[in-house]
């Protein structure tokens, strides 16, 4: 049964955040707790402005890949220095990531899906 989140393959959501969190403890395991500095910061709005527009051409050409929407992402959350904003912004890098992962789990299991596309 296809759950809210499943992206339209049955328990998909649960799988990848259960590979995700194996893969955080293999983290742990391997480099202990780290503390760093966040390293964002509005130096970062002009990239995440351009990352924006390349979205937005993209989807309006129709070549928008998920690698376009995720560096958006990415560069949206480098550009913040609010730690509540950072929060919701790498969530949003995180649940991007989570459903392009799940994309590519689809299109294993549905031969025919176009599985990348060029930028």
């Amino acid at each position: 049964m296809t759950q809210p989140g499943d992206y339209g393959l049955p328990g998909s959501l649960n799988r990848v955040l259960t590979d995700v969190a194996a893969e955080r403890a293999a983290q742990d395991a391997m480099w202990g707790l780290q503390e760093h500095p966040d390293g964002t910061g509005p130096a970062y709005a002009s990239e995440a402005d351009l990352a924006k527009r390349a979205v937005a051409d993209s989807a309006a050409e129709g070549r928008l890949t998920w690698r376009h929407i995720l560096h958006e992402e990415v560069l949206e959350a480098f550009a913040e220095d609010d730690t509540d904003r950072l929060r919701a912004e790498l969530i949003q890098v995180a649940a991007v990531a989570v459903k392009w992962v799940q994309d590519l789990d689809r299109r294993a299991v549905s031969p025919g899906r176009p599985e990348t596309a060029t930028a």
